[in-house]
């Protein structure tokens, strides 16, 4: 069963930006987190959740510390394998989302970073999810089966 909890949630204007914490967001279904860059452009990247634990074995294995905010992703979870969740409906607080693929690093990612980001989170640098209801998201919200 699955029960994990939002550890924190970052969103940014601008692509490229310094990510901006926030203790919630409203989510819109079919366009995005309000205030994100990716709010109503691209379908595959209305949300995008990343484990906390794959941070913390980051900075263990590659040597590389990075800030919550710093990995890019909208939503840091805690107990949450997000790679099972491709193709499955799941609940973050009262919205519901449906895993859409992998967000594996990218060559923006290190640019923004360090190039240890690419090795170092391949097959655990998140989940691109769509969001199937408005709501809002909240530090500290269950994240749990459809």
């Amino acid at each position: 069963m699955l029960q994990g909890s939002v550890k924190s949630i970052h969103i940014t204007a601008a692509n490229g930006d310094r990510m901006t914490s926030v203790e919630e967001v409203r989510a819109v279904a079919g366009k995005g987190l309000e205030g994100d860059r990716y709010f109503d452009i691209r379908p595959d990247r209305q949300v995008t959740l990343i484990e906390a634990e794959a941070i913390e074995a980051l900075e263990r294995e590659n040597e590389l510390k990075l800030d919550y905010g710093d990995a890019r992703r909208n939503v840091v979870t805690l107990g949450v394998p997000l790679n099972h969740l491709v193709g499955q409906e799941f609940r973050v607080g009262q919205v519901a989302l449906r895993g859409v693929r992998l967000c594996e690093p990218c060559a923006h990612l290190a640019e923004l970073t360090d190039a240890k980001v690419l090795p170092g989170l391949v097959h655990r640098g998140g989940l691109r999810a769509e969001i199937l209801n408005d709501g809002i998201i909240r530090v500290g919200d269950a994240v749990s089966e459809g």
